[in-house]
């Protein structure tokens, strides 16, 4: 069979990462564990460079996706800016080394304090979100004594076509001003002491796999521009956000340059910056989730795969009904059974797939793929259980780049009462 993974491949019936033998990795730093592949990680972000290549444009890559700062470290050297949406996401960043002036800051909900703690950094640009988000940051700057660099982040009401939950850009969901409402905040700004136009922003959903949608934002994005040009107010950068899909069981998302075609036609000539910001298409196929199998369990009706990740581990599948490819470490010469492949938290919710072909017996190891995008990122302690470690494959190499948690560690800033 042929894996999401490029890097992934099994030979003599064991899985290898890149040239690493997946049984090695989980004797020498248990399970469940994150892996993922330099080569995968840079190949995904050489086809955004070549497919952007010869244009004013640049990457920001949206740490939500994987913020860990090893990763970020390598698309910082990659030459990746960066897209954030929480003061915590810009002292990782500035952690792993890059510079504020290549990070946007996003997000609906930004305080007080990671305004401030943005502004004396010095983030290239903030995209604001509502007119109450606006008045709060023109304020903070004006006490700060500085110009707060902005961008609108407009929703076009576009319909991106995937899943509900991560759909962004219609005018029901909580991104975004609207789009009749731009042009108002952006003559409040361009009339501002305290506030500098930098560009205007547009995000309209995740995991797409048409390039119809963010085509026909982009035209929507070009209508303002021009209302904002006769006006006097000029952009430097116009952010057409990311949400390039991949491959999780039988998608086939297009290749990065047939989904940018149609959308830097429409931009082609024009002087502004074209920034983009993807995650998942950047990471989700550079990673999976390695877990053991604890328990074979066979029931009167189903057949239960009980393995030591959980749904605190990888939230995906409990919390959208997310489909990861999940396939044995090891090819076994056993009759395969369907299995429900589950976690041992306390949740009836508490799977990782469902309804699995799988030949397997106790103590097998499981890969669990297409993992390195939303999955160590939205990990939690749920039932007191430490988070995984992570490591990272690079040839031969492995690197470990996240130790695992330890449960003294998890309650170390409780206090008992005296």
């Amino acid at each position: 069979m042929s894996f999401p993974i490029t890097t992934l491949a099994r030979r003599e019936g064991a899985l290898f990462l890149e040239d690493v033998a997946l049984e090695n990795i989980a004797a020498g730093f248990g399970s469940p564990t994150y892996v993922y592949s330099r080569a995968a990680l840079e190949a995904a972000y050489t086809a955004w460079s070549r497919a952007l290549q010869g244009k004013r444009a640049r990457v920001f890559y949206a740490v939500k996706a994987n913020s860990n700062i090893a990763i970020l470290q390598l698309f910082a050297r990659l030459g990746a800016g960066f897209d954030i949406v929480s003061g915590g996401e810009l002292a990782r960043v500035l952690a792993a080394g890059a510079s504020a002036s290549d990070v946007v800051f996003s997000g609906v909900g930004k305080s007080e304090g990671e305004m401030r703690q943005a502004l004396a950094a010095g983030v290239r640009c903030f995209n604001i979100e509502s007119e109450p988000e606006l008045l709060r940051l023109e304020a903070v700057a004006k006490r700060m004594g500085l110009r707060a660099p902005i961008a609108f982040r407009v929703n076009p009401d576009v319909d991106p076509k995937t899943h509900p939950y991560i759909s962004t850009g219609l005018k029901n969901n909580k991104f975004g001003v609207a789009f009749d409402e731009a042009l108002r905040l952006y003559r409040y700004a361009a009339a501002s002491a305290h506030l500098a136009i930098d560009g205007i922003a547009c995000h309209i959903g995740s995991q797409m796999l048409e390039r119809d949608p963010i085509a026909d934002a982009g035209g929507r994005v070009l209508e303002l521009i021009a209302q904002l040009n006769a006006e006097g107010i000029t952009l430097k950068h116009i952010d057409l956000g990311g949400g390039l899909g991949i491959r999780y069981r039988d998608e086939v998302p297009p290749a990065v340059s047939d989904y940018l075609g149609p959308l830097l036609a429409k931009f082609a000539g024009r002087s502004e910056e074209l920034c983009f910001e993807p995650g998942r298409s950047l990471v989700g196929n550079a990673g999976l989730l390695l877990t053991r199998v604890e328990y074979v369990k066979h029931g009167e009706s189903r057949h239960f795969a009980i393995v030591d990740a959980a749904m605190n581990d990888l939230a995906r599948p409990a919390l959208y009904e997310a489909y990861h490819e999940i396939v044995p470490v090891a090819a076994r010469e056993l009759t395969p059974h369907t299995y429900d492949v589950v976690g041992p938290v306390c949740e009836s919710g508490d799977f990782l797939g469902l309804e699995r072909e799988l030949a397997i017996q106790d103590g097998d190891l499981l890969a669990v793929l297409s993992a390195g995008a939303y999955g160590m990122a939205m990990a939690s302690n749920y039932n007191t259980r430490g988070r995984a470690a992570e490591v990272l494959v690079d040839g031969e190499a492995v690197h470990l780049i996240r130790e695992r948690e330890t449960v003294d560690s998890l309650f170390a800033a409780e206090k008992l009462l005296p």
